[in-house]
């Protein structure tokens, strides 16, 4: 069997996205099309490898809302914009919120069955020139016998988080507490190493973006108090009347533009080109779970993969739970009675945004860069995805 290493891993800086009603101007990247977005992340990943681009078996790219601009096979034409070799293609992957986390599963999966040597898994997301949901506007996704399984209705993921919150117990300054915490984490972490800069053309200026724009060192659980609910709705509060209103624009991840990419091979491989890997892929699962509380699969994915890996909770040194909202993580954490200083240690997506289609490898990133810093052994990484889903991963720091 081979073993599939990261060599690398690199992301663009986290920009503000639109607000999905689109009343508020976008941030950073807002005027970089997409596929200019990724292929510069591209650019930069192999400009810092020492290897014939032409080698590449294949670019495996995350995204969420596959319209508009990122319609079609968005990675192909991110790779193309780079100015790489014509002969290697590119698949365009759709699991939800853990869309480049499947593609880098798919990538390494790939190298371990033999059918790869070198791949590229990456994701991308404008959020601010693709709204989310933009995908199924005026469509019904579910068809009408899954919403009779399922009545009186499926609900917003938002609701979801909701019913999370109430089960577990969590309070509203839990919530808020936690969130603070994530962009404190983000504040106190050293990410220079993992972003790549971009530069964005907006009419005759030309700029450079090269941090983060979305991390609030300031916020603290007085700050996010004010903050009103966003889900409440009578028809929901008829429906689920256990529920007592929490979730904010505070307490939930953030919408953002961005994109990441990373440099997967075989051990051999890496050996023969002279590269040093960094880290190797030990396991994976998917799950799923109930799709009206929706964002519990990262519990029964992140059991499956400890099985398959022979580890224990406490064997793992940094957890990267996607953050896209506080209960996520804080049940997660509950659940696994898990050491809280190791989870999102480096902050999450409430500090640093979701761009959807990207986040999987975002994390990614960040765990494989926090493992370095740290010299831990084992990262876990886990995503709630649509539909009750969830992708876990275990990689071992080389």
């Amino acid at each position: 069997m081979n073993t599939a290493v990261i060599v690398d891993a690199v992301r663009s800086p986290m920009a503000k996205g639109k607000a999905a009603k689109g009343d508020k101007p976008g941030g950073a990247l807002s005027t970089l099309h997409p596929v200019e977005l990724l292929g510069q992340v591209f650019t930069q990943l192999l400009a810092r490898n020492d290897f014939d681009p032409g080698l590449v078996d294949d670019v495996i790219t995350g995204c969420v809302s596959q319209v508009g601009e990122q319609s079609g096979p968005v990675g192909r034409w991110a790779w193309l914009a780079a100015g790489l070799p014509e002969h290697v293609p590119s698949t365009t992957v759709h699991r939800a919120c853990g869309s480049s986390q499947q593609a880098a599963d798919f990538a390494a999966q790939g190298v371990i069955a033999g059918a790869y040597d070198i791949v590229i898994a990456s994701g991308v997301e404008s959020m601010s020139r693709i709204p989310m949901g933009s995908a199924r506007i005026g469509q019904d996704p579910f068809g009408p016998t899954v919403a009779t399984r399922y009545a009186p209705g499926l609900v917003p993921q938002g609701v979801s988080a909701e019913l999370i919150a109430a089960r577990w117990g969590f309070t509203r300054r839990d919530l808020d507490e936690y969130s603070a915490r994530s962009h404190a984490r983000a504040a106190a972490s050293d990410f220079k190493s993992e972003i790549v800069g971009v530069h964005v053309e907006d009419g005759e200026e030309r700029r450079h973006v090269d941090s983060d724009e979305t991390i609030r060192p300031q916020t603290s659980a007085d700050s996010l108090e004010s903050l009103r609910p966003s889900f409440e709705t009578a028809e929901m509060s008829e429906r689920f009347p256990e529920i007592r209103w929490k979730i904010t624009a505070g307490n939930s991840s953030q919408l953002t533009d961005g994109a990441a990419a990373v440099l997967i091979m075989s051990e051999a491989k890496a050996a023969e080109l002279g590269l040093t890997p960094r880290a190797r892929f030990h396991a994976f699962a998917v799950a799923g779970d109930d799709p009206i509380t929706m964002l519990t699969g990262p519990i029964p994915a992140t059991e499956k993969v400890l099985s398959r890996a022979g580890l224990a909770i406490g064997d793992i040194d940094h957890y990267e739970v996607n953050e896209a909202f506080a209960p996520v993580p804080m049940a997660w954490r509950h659940h696994f009675d898990a050491d809280e200083a190791r989870l999102n240690p480096r902050g999450g997506a409430i500090a640093l945004g979701h761009p959807l289609g990207a986040s999987g490898a975002r994390l990614l990133t960040t765990m494989l860069y926090g493992l370095e810093q740290t010299g831990g052994r084992y990262g876990l990484q886990t995503m709630c995805e649509a539909g009750g889903m969830a992708n876990a991963t275990v990689i071992e720091r080389l």
